[in-house]
């Protein structure tokens, strides 16, 4: 099969049109199916053997339950106003829900962007190339390394590889954040191609070098999947600092009725038992 080497193409309003849209303008930050997912996420995150993780919100929660509770028992015997333990209980949950959903939607991007490489890979189609230069289509996928491709402009690279013959421009945006292409031709150190990047102009013929499972694009969704984000110094000092008050609080709270039945007893003079004397201890 003979083919026709064009030079690369120099007009940037050509080149730029090329470019897929989700590429060219970053992803809001409350993108629709990444807000979505993270508000599902939060929601599951309330529960109390997940949030048991981060003590200092797992306290919150179980305050939120608390409150709650007691804003129900008001509103059951008609208490006369039942604003104030509503609002803390509201207050309370939004807090929980507030510091679920940032987390989740940290999660969420990442997951997303894992998902968009992952579409990338499977979609791809290939134009391998066989004996007599017939050339085949098939998934990305079934290439192994060795194999020839043909790639021509609008083309997706379906798998890492070396230009073996032409020349041509390459967006490698979704590798490396660049909007800007980039030439690969045969020969030199411009010869590398890999699997998810775009052919803009031309077309080249590329050997592929790597297996399934072996890409470049492999490796970034495994990472993307199974990164775990690292604490800096500052965010583990103030955890242990809010973990602290936390349990100051904690403590005050718990210590406030004994103090208050011992304060009542002392004034009184006398030994504070049964129900009269803690109704006299709580109304003080």
């Amino acid at each position: 099969m003979s083919t026709v080497v064009a030079q690369p193409s120099t007009n940037t309003e050509a080149v730029t049109h090329l470019l897929p849209r989700k590429l060219v303008h970053a992803q809001p930050l409350f993108h629709g199916p990444i807000f979505r997912r993270a508000a599902r996420q939060s929601l599951r995150k309330l529960n109390p053997f997940t949030l048991a993780r981060d003590p200092v919100m797992f306290v919150v929660e179980v305050g939120a339950g608390i409150t709650t509770i007691l804003a129900v028992r008001d509103a059951i015997r008609h208490a006369s106003d039942i604003r104030f333990s509503l609002q803390i209980a509201l207050w309370l949950w939004f807090t929980v829900l507030f510091a679920n959903f940032a987390e989740a939607m940290a999660e969420a991007r990442g997951k997303a962007q894992a998902d968009t490489l992952r579409k990338a890979k499977t979609d791809t189609v290939a134009k391998r190339i066989l004996a007599g230069a017939k050339i085949e289509m098939i998934p990305a996928s079934r290439l192994r390394a060795g194999d020839i491709v043909l790639c021509e402009a609008g083309d997706t690279i379906p798998g890492d590889g070396e230009v073996i013959e032409g020349i041509a421009t390459v967006d490698e945006s979704v590798i490396t954040g660049e909007s800007a292409p980039v030439i690969r031709e045969s020969g030199g150190d411009r010869s590398a191609v890999t699997g998810g990047t775009r052919v803009l102009s031309d077309r080249i013929k590329i050997k592929i070098t790597s297996n399934p499972g072996e890409t470049f694009l492999d490796r970034m969704i495994a990472l993307v999947e199974g990164a775990e984000r690292q604490k800096t110094p500052n965010e583990i000092a103030l955890n242990i600092l809010i973990s602290g008050l936390t349990l100051i609080f904690l403590v005050a709270v718990v210590t406030l009725q004994p103090f208050s039945v011992y304060a009542v007893t002392s004034a009184g003079g006398g030994r504070c038992h049964g129900s009269r004397c803690w109704s006299r201890c709580l109304s003080a």
